[in-house]
């Protein structure tokens, strides 16, 4: 019987994921991975054997929570980005409004008060005074506030008349006019009046993000909250072929309207054109930063504000049981403890729902329902309480390193010394062996894995501030935060993650991981389904044919 040959045979890595877990060599053929201790069983006269010479490689790098089609619009509209005051932003989009139409919108994102000094809301008053021509509207880096011109509130018809949407503010003066300023659900007002996009807009942003993720190493994404324009774009790329990387994606879920997804079941298998919408994502609350994460007790820094419900506690427990029912896996933005909470609330509720179901066909024998994912997407601010509550109802904690050395220089005012201690807190659940899936939320952060990596085991800035980590009992070993970013990140598919077991998705880094300095490195190769979807223009492999 002729023995099995390889394709292509990478020998003299240090290899994370496979089997063994960490391994120097394996094999591809076609668009499968082999993991192997032994190299000369597979290399053949024929075979292709690259010599990593020590080079790290990750096998499926996946950024379990980020925002693929955000990013293409955020390539596209103005960064005011790491800015240091409210004029800054200010200059920077009106230099921006000179090189464009003046009957388009100006779009950006990007600023962040917490970095300015006296850290207060921008207002309309300093956007007005330099742009008087066209609506503003700039995001706030975490997206979940606005910052837009009169020319904007007068388009969405927002006066100090209008009341605030449920689960929204509309920042206001003393006199109660508008600032300027609208957090969480109060910005549909205006994004409601802003043009739709056409689909090969859709189909530019998708790919101009797809090029830079798989520059710098991912194999595939969970992309969260997309509509349904979006997906069909996302699926005509996918059957012409053109998605460099895997995308499984989950539905921008409205409560409202969430009893459609009872009759209106998902696809749960990937085609083989590297996408499927499988989930459905919704909203507990908002976030930490714009102080509408919703608490238990009155922001620290903020007396009489608990934050927002985006969706309130009820609705979230309805939302949840149509989606589940229809069988969508399920993902739930909460950061705040409250809003952990209602979002566990709902999940126990699904939980002890399908077991009833469950035994009911199944002759009173209860099972369990691995299958269906429940997710709770960023755990920021969770109750102790609660962490047993996770475990008890199987959900994953889904969760971003970088949120934590983003936050970090302000984040304990918000929350005081007591509850802070409930935060970012990767190592307790996985001493609770809560499943856990680490992504960026790009564009909320940047793209490069190597930050949240570097996050996840230092706890400290790229700059290692502080000394010694951040709250470092909740650091993770190199081994520990690569599993969130790989398997973990799989696991949290459930069923729908499958076909990447034993894919020819890796990517391979230009030196080795483990020897210090982890944000020196850089991506030279990505590989999905066997080919090389990115390559380093300086990347050279030693290689020879048949080994010799």
């Amino acid at each position: 019987m002729q023995e099995k040959r390889a394709e292509i045979v990478f020998v003299n890595g240090d290899v994370f994921g496979g089997a063994p877990t960490h391994g120097t060599a394996f094999a591809i053929t076609g668009a499968r991975f082999e993991p192997t201790v032994d190299p000369k069983t597979l290399i053949g006269p024929n075979t292709r054997v690259i010599d990593l010479e020590g080079r790290s490689v990750i096998i499926g790098l996946t950024d379990a929570h980020c925002h693929l089609y955000g990013l293409g619009v955020d390539l596209e509209n103005v960064s005011v980005r790491n800015l240091a005051s409210e004029a800054d932003a200010v200059k920077t989009v009106a230099e921006a409004a000179r090189e464009r139409p003046a009957s388009e919108w100006l779009i950006g994102r990007g600023w962040d008060q917490n970095k300015w000094k006296g850290q207060k809301f921008p207002t309309k008053a300093s956007l007005d005074a330099a742009i008087k021509d066209r609506p503003v509207l700039l995001r706030r880096i975490d997206g979940h506030a606005a910052w837009v011109n009169s020319k904007a509130l007068a388009a969405a018809g927002i006066t100090k008349a209008t009341k605030d949407p449920a689960g929204g503010k509309i920042i206001r003066d003393k006199k109660g006019e508008p600032t300027g300023v609208l957090v969480d659900n109060a910005m549909d007002l205006v994004d409601a009046k802003m043009p739709t996009p056409s689909a090969e807009t859709r189909e530019r942003r998708i790919l101009a993000a797809a090029k830079i993720a798989t520059e710098l190493g991912f194999t595939a994404v969970h992309e969260m909250g997309i509509d349904r324009d979006t997906a069909a774009t996302y699926e005509k790329l996918a059957n012409e072929g053109k998605l460099p990387l895997r995308v499984y994606a989950y539905l921008a879920g409205d409560p409202k309207t969430a009893e459609e997804l009872r009759t209106k079941p998902p696809k749960k298998a990937m085609t083989a054109g590297r996408f499927v919408m499988h989930g459905v994502k919704f909203f507990a609350d908002g976030a930490l930063g714009s102080r509408g994460a919703r608490l238990n007790a009155d922001y620290s820094d903020d007396k009489g504000n608990k934050g927002l419900w985006v969706t309130e506690p009820a609705l979230l427990a309805s939302s949840v049981d149509a989606a589940v029912a229809g069988g969508w896996h399920v993902a739930i933005h909460a950061i705040g403890d409250a809003g952990i909470g209602s979002v566990l609330d709902a999940f126990a509720a699904a939980r002890k729902k399908l077991t009833a179901n469950d035994a009911a066909r199944d002759g009173g024998v209860p099972k369990s329902r691995p299958d269906v994912m429940l997710r709770v997407e960023h755990v920021q601010v969770i109750a102790p309480g609660d962490i047993d509550r996770m475990v008890d109802t199987g959900a994953v904690a889904s969760m971003q390193p970088t949120h934590a050395t983003s936050d970090m220089p302000w984040a304990e005012a918000r929350v005081g010394k007591e509850r802070i201690k409930g935060a970012y807190a990767w190592r307790t659940m996985l001493k609770k062996k809560i499943p856990l899936a680490f992504g960026s939320d790009f564009p909320v952060e940047e793209v490069n894995p190597l930050l949240g990596l570097h996050a996840a085991i230092t706890r400290t800035s790229p700059e290692g501030v502080p000394n010694g980590g951040w709250y470092p009992e909740q650091k993770l070993t190199l081994d520990e935060a690569v599993a969130a970013f790989t398997t973990g990140a799989r696991d949290a598919l459930g069923g729908v993650g499958i076909e990447t077991l034993g894919a020819a998705d890796f990517t391979v880094f230009d030196g080795k991981l483990g020897d210090g300095d982890l944000l020196k490195h850089k991506v030279v190769l990505t590989v999905v389904d066997g080919k090389f979807v990115y390559a380093a223009p300086d990347l050279k492999l030693k290689t020879s044919k048949g080994g010799q």
